[in-house]
């Protein structure tokens, strides 16, 4: 049984979640990076990685790391690299995607072009061809540079993990499923407590939370690029992860999820998203402004992603949306609230200091992840 190093990214300020997310799977952390977790598993980690992370952006096999300060040392280091081990002789491979960051070699298209040569050298001389038809399964190889320190890694995963498969309309500024995702898993929430997202959009934050609640692996109903990989995963082993996934999901599960957005057409779409993703009949969608939240009962959360301000009509709006959010959430019993944004003054219309704000990267923008945390709910009296 080969054990890999894998890579799996993740949005900046999110390791944790996604460390976490891969202990519970079963398998021992390599390290932790900025934006990044890897780990040690077999073919069958990779199935169940790609299949069952939420938070992980895709699940890499490490090919290589190396110090490099000059073309002709990063050549001969990936030409080093075993990618007969990975690539068979009609394996389609190229360099989908590279970074260099504080280094010397910093010309992106150069390293493809050089990494894509030393590999096609390499392979040249072990199986005794002048030419490659690539007409076998992909093979999409990443390289990122941080410091002179090259990765370079193969991508199991394709698609990004966040393409769940479920969302086909979107609002205006969505937030990723893995960012929503992680997000609610940064929370203290649970299927037994009430969660309602009032600026909810396209669906995202319900459907994840509904995802969690009735364990439905995110990546059950889609495939993967390591699927089509007959040397390196065998189909078996992808059919017993996708079996284990369906195995696990709860739809007995009671939860009280909603999703209110002033939107009409939006709350449709969100609908038509929540039953591609199966959960429909989780979630309560209704076309409702801010200004009109309420509920009866105590210990609830609002988890939610406001709009930002970001464009120069939009910001007049923002002190009347986040007011009046801050005013019903004051009306709330008992409640937290859970605000991703970008807008610096939350605190002043919440009207309280957070209890914790965290710094998080959705894509380039540097948001906030405000945190107001409300009474926990007493204890259940055990049965005797």
């Amino acid at each position: 049984m080969k054990i890999y190093e894998l890579i799996a990214p993740c949005h900046f300020g999110l390791e944790s979640v996604l460390k976490k997310e891969i202990i519970d799977l079963g398998y021992d952390i390599a390290g932790v990076e900025d934006g990044r977790v890897t780990f040690y598993g077999d073919d069958e980690a990779i199935a169940r990685a790609n299949i069952g992370l939420r938070t992980a952006e895709r699940v890499m096999i490490k090919a290589g790391q190396f110090k490099a300060e000059t073309f002709d040392e990063f050549f001969e280091n990936v030409k080093a690299v075993e990618w007969e081990n990975y690539i068979p002789v009609d394996g389609k491979f190229w360099v989908t995607k590279a970074s260099s960051i504080k280094s010397k070699l910093f010309s992106v298209s150069d390293l493809q072009s050089l990494a894509k040569k030393a590999i096609v050298d390499r392979l040249k001389h072990v199986y005794g061809v002048t030419w490659f038809d690539e007409t076998g399964s992909s093979y999409p190889i990443r390289l990122s540079f941080m410091k002179d320190e090259a990765t370079i890694a193969i991508d199991t995963t394709g698609d990004s993990l966040h393409k769940r498969g479920y969302r086909q309309f979107t609002s205006k500024a969505p937030i990723t499923e893995t960012l929503a995702a992680a997000l609610i898993m940064l929370t203290p929430w649970r299927a037994d407590r009430i969660l309602v997202d009032p600026f909810c959009g396209c669906g995202t934050f319900p459907i994840e939370a509904a995802l969690i609640a009735a364990n439905i692996a995110p990546g059950m109903n889609r495939s993967f690029t390591a699927s089509y990989w007959d040397n390196i995963v065998d189909k078996k082993v992808w059919e017993d992860a996708y079996e284990e996934a369906r195995e696990m999901v709860d739809f007995s599960v009671q939860t009280s999820i909603q999703g209110y957005d002033i939107d009409g057409e939006i709350v449709r779409a969100a609908r038509e998203n929540a039953a591609r993703a199966g959960v429909s009949d989780m979630i309560h969608f209704q076309q409702r402004a801010v200004c009109d939240l309420s509920h009866p009962k105590k210990y609830g959360f609002i988890i939610t992603n406001p709009p930002y301000g970001e464009r120069i009509e939009d910001k007049e709006t923002i002190p009347k949306i986040y007011g009046e959010l801050g005013e019903r959430f004051k009306a709330l019993d008992e409640w937290s609230a859970y605000i991703i944004t970008s807008c610096e003054d939350v605190e002043k219309y919440i009207g309280r200091k957070a209890d914790k704000n965290r710094k998080i990267y959705n894509g380039m923008m540097k948001t906030y992840f405000y945190q107001f945390m409300g009474a926990k709910p007493p204890k259940k009296k055990r049965e005797v």
